[in-house]
């Protein structure tokens, strides 16, 4: 006679249970819908993970804005997109400009009626956007000498360098309903780097 053990008991349950969350998944993966009807205005958002975060929001159905201190770049960032059938607008803010985002945030407020995702930088918030600054520096070195990016990912759980979309799905999530418990939290996207705020 052949004993159940407790994880014997457990098995169809934990089945059962895992089959309903990719089912789950599954449907949220084909649902766009997290932040429709959000206005969301996401600062540097041209290129890198600033761009990856605009174009995440926008697929989860916001309306973004996106800005850089160059029209070519907030061109280009709003053309690839609306190409993509996102609701994108754009403008230039230099952020380094003390004036420039608090006439950015007016600006958008005025023609979308208000701002329901605010994604900042060191200009507004200096702990994230010191860490968005410090991934960008770190990520160009890291692109020129190949012997160091081998270094890193010996050091990160992941094995890999993060990519600006890594950051772009947690910023969606938190900014959604089903995020709407969790408060006064530090989350690292970090690839299992041993280090925390």
């Amino acid at each position: 006679m052949q004993k159940a053990g407790l994880l014997g008991h457990c098995v169809p349950a934990w089945k059962s249970v895992r089959m309903a969350s990719s089912q789950m998944t599954s449907s949220r993966m084909t649902r766009r819908d997290l932040l429709a009807n959000k206005v969301a205005l996401v600062r540097a958002s041209t290129d890198r993970i600033g761009f990856a975060i605009a174009r995440r929001l926008a697929q989860d159905g916001a309306h973004v804005v996106v800005n850089s201190w160059k029209q070519q770049n907030v061109d280009q960032a709003v053309a690839t997109l609306q190409g993509e059938g996102l609701s994108v607008t754009g403008t230039v803010c230099h952020v380094g400009k003390i004036e420039d985002p608090e006439w950015l945030v007016a600006t958008a407020v005025k023609l979308h009626g208000g701002i329901d995702i605010l994604v900042s930088n060191a200009a507004v918030s200096p702990v994230f956007g010191s860490l968005m600054d410090i991934t960008k520096e770190v990520w160009d070195k890291l692109c020129k000498d190949k012997e160091k990016e081998e270094r890193m990912k010996e050091i990160l759980q992941i094995r890999r360098l993060g990519e600006p979309e890594d950051c772009a799905g947690i910023v969606s999530f938190l900014r959604s309903e089903d995020a709407s418990y969790i408060t006064g939290e530090t989350v690292v996207v970090g690839g299992g780097t041993p280090s925390r705020l």
